[in-house]
């Protein structure tokens, strides 16, 4: 049995998120982009191998095929951050084991099934997720005023001695304040025809904002190739992102706990927001040039230079070279980040627009491991 990733302390779930963040898991990317539910499907065979690895654990099982011969299929479950969350190890079938799956089929007609439900033999159910697995994750939220530097600006991460992160964001995808729309955690429409509400799109980008929702944000570069969440996006994940203050060095660290552990920096030095000869050169980038000022209570954040490689939001809204982005970040009390985006990308939309929500402190906890390329596609 190989084990690919061994994780420490996990992330989290904010009470806010509870309709968002609950069983089935919290996959990487959707479901039904890589699985059709309109193709049941149940198998009972021997475990052959199992893979705990991000973004998703795989169970593997010798199935007979029409012929007899053995056909060897891949469950697709939750991640093993969900998984371990939920007391489950990887020891918890072996080799040999005879296990039965309900599930879907794979779109594309390979051996793979999303595994909704899996039973031993004796009718047991296994790698299930706790339908409460998010929220427990709040239990014991930080005590106490604000923290705070001793020049009385607030702290972006924790107190001096204790450790934290930020995670769980009440708004998955960007969607212009005061609109209300319903979407999934993966920023899906539950009714394409509201498409025009989410944002003030041109022509041609609702149109492609449209073609990425009806097939399932399978495009998504993120899902395909593992490209990191730049723009806003970086603050979509549930699984969170931590502040590293750097103040000597008039810079911060956002460090991701999703994708490869991907981070990014924001300078407070006052600089201008072009490339260095011996760095970038001023190419476009993921997560564009950064800098920032301090606005009372708020960080505010300026970026441009980005590159049109990545998907800026969960939800598949397109964004041009052009883009440039304001965020506010106000911790509103120990336990409470309010994140403002401000979108002005005159090659996609008619307008400026502003898309808000809370993230949630994730107390005494490190950020969890998850790397898109520790799995198979």
């Amino acid at each position: 049995m190989r084990k690919r990733s061994t994780l420490a302390t996990l992330s989290a779930s904010a009470v806010v998120l509870l309709s968002l963040f609950t069983a089935p898991a919290f996959a990487h990317h959707p479901v039904l982009a890589k699985f059709d539910d309109a193709r049941p499907l149940t198998l009972t065979g021997r475990v052959t191998d199992v893979f705990w690895a991000n973004p998703h654990v795989h169970v593997f099982i010798s199935v007979d095929g029409n012929d007899a011969t053995p056909v060897i299929w891949a469950i697709e479950l939750a991640s093993t951050i969900e998984l371990q969350w939920s007391g489950w190890r990887p020891d918890a079938v072996k080799v040999g084991d005879v296990i039965t799956v309900d599930g879907i089929a794979a779109r594309n007609g390979s051996a793979q099934i999303w595994g909704n439900n899996v039973e031993r033999e004796n009718g047991e159910k296994i790698f299930t997720v706790d339908e409460q697995v998010f929220a427990k994750q709040l239990e014991q939220p930080a005590q106490g005023p604000l923290p705070r530097w001793p020049d009385n600006q607030p702290r972006l991460g924790p107190a001096p001695g204790n450790t934290g992160y930020w995670a769980l964001p009440s708004r998955t995808s960007l969607v212009e304040d005061g609109v209300d729309v319903a979407m999934d955690e993966h920023g899906i429409l539950a009714n394409i025809n509201d498409a025009d509400k989410v944002a003030p799109f041109q022509d041609w980008a609702k149109d492609l904002y449209v073609l990425r929702q009806s097939n399932f944000l399978r495009d998504d570069p993120s899902y395909l190739y593992c490209i990191p969440p730049g723009g806003p996006r970086q603050f979509q994940n549930p699984f969170g992102f931590q502040f590293v203050e750097e103040r000597e060095r008039e810079r911060i660290f956002i460090l991701q706990a999703g994708g490869n552990g991907n981070w990014n920096l924001i300078y407070t030095d006052g600089r201008d927001q072009v490339g260095q000869v011996s760095g970038d050169d001023n190419n476009p980038l993921f997560f564009g040039r950064s800098v920032a000022t301090w606005e009372g209570d708020t960080l505010v954040v300026d970026s441009v230079g980005f590159n049109e490689g990545f998907w800026f939001s969960n939800g598949g809204l397109p964004h041009t070279s052009q883009l440039h982005v304001i965020e506010r970040f106000t911790r509103e009390d120990i336990n409470t980040l309010r994140v403002e985006v401000t979108v002005d990308d005159p090659g996609a939309y008619t307008r400026e627009w502003t898309s808000s929500w809370t993230m949630q402190w994730i107390n005494g906890k490190e950020l969890p491991e998850y790397y898109c390329q520790d799995n198979r596609p």
